[in-house]
């Protein structure tokens, strides 16, 4: 996904808890910010439940190497085992209850982050888009490995040195996971997934499925065969969608978040999801919901 190519107005305070990390009130000083934990350092102390809240500067991905998981996810509720990988971006609404024997590690990036990163660059993307990706044994072992290294190096990251270090090893975690994407599903999901990450960048911009088919060098039925039947999941390439479908899920996405988590008003949002007239924005949001995006406002 791009960067907002404007800023929205000041967020308002949502329906669900705002925490900068779970159950902490002090907000992160530098603008480089990574924390990195066990599962289990922070969920043992909430009886293994991380209750639904929102992080408004930070995003996070949560590896779960093995147990069990019942996960909320912008709205979607699923149960699942490890080895699993969750991608939380700012402001999506989030919430876990672990089996007691879990591990895995949970990986926090400030925004600031984020929003330094190139256009082109995937991590971007990956990390402004919520998923839920199931990594292989090859790729459970690495973040395991890595995870490991990178939650010692916590200790010293206040100091230069020990900084430079943890900030090196946090990008390289959060890059690694991206493996997970790229193997979805085999030949099906790689084309799938390909299509979802041309959809993030693009999304706003309207393109006709015949553009996206071009970009992949495949047909408009292959791409709708092999995105209907993609073997992995994510929030955003799942069984029986079509491209049409992915495309207006990720536009409805990103506007019941933008009308939820901030004030910018339904015609501030229409503009900013590439709708020239407010009105088919109107029509199209109460077309795939069964109600007008003010009924968001007025859900605060």
């Amino acid at each position: 996904m791009t960067a907002l190519t404007r800023p929205l107005p000041t967020p308002v305070a949502p329906s669900v808890p705002a925490y900068d990390l779970y159950g902490d009130s002090a907000a992160p000083q530098r603008e480089d910010f990574f924390h990195a934990e066990t599962i289990a350092v922070r969920s043992r102390r909430y009886d293994w439940e991380i209750s639904p809240h929102i992080h408004s500067g930070l995003s996070q991905i949560l590896f779960v190497a093995r147990g069990e998981v019942r996960l909320h996810l912008a709205g979607a509720d699923r149960r699942e085992d490890g080895p699993l990988l969750v991608c939380a971006p700012s402001g999506i609404v989030h919430g876990f209850r672990f089996s007691p024997d879990v591990e895995g590690f949970v990986v926090t990036a400030s925004q600031d982050f984020v929003d330094s990163l190139a256009r082109q660059d995937a991590l971007g993307r990956h990390l402004r888009a919520p998923t839920m990706l199931q990594p292989d044994a090859a790729l459970t072992a690495r973040l395991n490995m890595l995870g490991t290294a990178l939650v010692d190096a916590e200790r010293d990251r206040f100091d230069p040195n020990g900084h430079r270090l943890h900030h090196a090893l946090a990008e390289a975690w959060l890059r690694t996971t991206m493996a997970a994407a790229q193997n979805v599903g085999g030949a099906q999901g790689g084309l799938a997934e390909r299509f979802r990450t041309l959809v993030e960048a693009s999304y706003r911009e309207h393109r006709p499925i015949e553009h996206y088919a071009q970009r992949l060098h495949c047909t408009v039925r292959t791409l709708s065969r092999q995105t209907q039947n993609a073997r992995q999941f994510s929030r955003m390439v799942r069984f029986g969608m079509t491209p049409l479908q992915i495309i207006n899920r990720r536009l409805l996405f990103e506007a019941r978040r933008l009308l939820r988590f901030t004030n910018a008003s339904c015609s501030e949002v229409a503009a900013e999801l590439g709708f020239e007239d407010p009105s088919y924005f109107s029509r199209f949001y109460k077309r795939m919901t069964g109600r007008a995006p003010g009924m968001e406002k007025q859900r605060e």
